[in-house]
């Protein structure tokens, strides 16, 4: 994860492309909760256009931390969706 931003919210591709998982992924843990909204991800302002499915944009530090955590705790986070 070299490279990373330390601070910053990043777009779903770019949130992928650092952690190293799918975007299809990041959906899953959101969806199960492991990435907290408004703490780990938040919608985009440019996703208003499309209110049944926003934008999502990521904070790449908190949501590398959650994904720290959940491996220590033999959580399944691995790279699921394609």
């Amino acid at each position: 994860m070299n490279g990373m931003k330390p601070s910053s919210w990043v777009s779903e591709k770019e949130a992928s492309d650092l952690l190293g998982v799918s975007e299809g992924t990041l959906s899953l843990w959101r969806e199960i909760g492991y990435l907290k909204p408004g703490t780990h991800w938040r919608s985009s302002d440019e996703g208003k256009n499309k209110p049944w499915k926003p934008n999502v944009i990521y904070h790449i530090r908190w949501c590398k931390e959650a994904m720290e955590y959940w491996r220590d705790r033999d959580a399944h986070i691995v790279d699921k969706a394609a």
